[in-house]
């Protein structure tokens, strides 16, 4: 697995806890790299289709013309200059700042978004650091925070692993439906006492270890073996007109 070196930080600052501070960066925890992506090839020329702003009555349009519309009803639009965004938009404090500790089991994992790897910045003000993560592990605890990120404010959850930290990006309450408009028409029916002991017994056979390494997409890696094939003989087709 590369190091955090073969990457840039997502984000650089410092992490908060009263009087101790230490400067941190953020590394995405997460890839979408290993999905296999495609591009619209025209395959008479082989070039890569490139898309052009089309408006349906006037016809292309420059992209640097175009502005942002928020839709208020069918094809109706406020529009938003690039002005408007600045009036709205955060300044970074390049600070994480936390404001208080809970119970992990005190956050439904509904809310729980994006992961990211905390570590110190290239290696500066690592005993701070080591202050606010052992003092965190002690405590038994994860720490709520937050952090302005491209403009918008991020709420986070910081939790201890192994030597850094984890801070995970919370869904806002707006984003979280309500389960109950989902749950609440479901039928109240008295499971079967014996088909629910069978049912168990099945669960306790099939216990085991989490082992995500096991977890593959088999669509992509087809793709990949595919794609593998087409390179080897396009290549040895080459070497034959050769």
């Amino acid at each position: 697995m590369p190091g955090r070196t073969s990457g840039r930080p997502l984000w650089q600052g410092h992490l908060k806890l009263s009087l101790v501070t230490c400067p941190v960066a953020l590394y995405p925890a997460t890839s979408s790299s290993a999905h296999v992506s495609f591009h619209l090839i025209n395959p008479d020329t082989n070039n890569r289709i490139r898309m052009v702003p089309t408006d349906p009555d006037a016809g292309p349009v420059e992209r640097s013309d175009l502005v942002k519309g928020y839709e208020v009803s069918k094809d109706e639009y406020v529009l938003f200059s690039d002005a408007d965004f600045d009036k709205v938009r955060l300044d970074s404090t390049r600070t994480i700042g936390i404001d208080q500790f809970v119970d992990v089991s005190d956050i439904d994992r509904v809310y729980w978004d994006t992961p990211f790897y905390v570590v110190p910045d290239e290696g500066v003000g690592v005993e701070a650091f080591a202050v606010i993560r052992d003092a965190m592990k002690s405590a038994g605890k994860v720490a709520i925070g937050s952090l302005v990120l491209r403009g918008r404010e991020r709420q986070l959850a910081l939790e201890v692993r192994d030597k850094g930290l984890v801070a995970w990006s919370l869904r806002s309450h707006d984003e979280v439906r309500d389960a109950d408009a989902y749950f609440d028409d479901i039928p109240a029916v008295k499971a079967d006492k014996d088909m629910v002991e069978i049912a168990s017994r099945i669960i306790a056979q099939k216990e085991a270890p989490f082992d995500p390494s096991k977890f593959v997409d088999r669509y992509d890696d087809a793709l990949r073996a595919m794609r593998s094939e087409e390179h080897t003989s396009e290549l040895q087709s080459r070497q034959y007109l050769v």
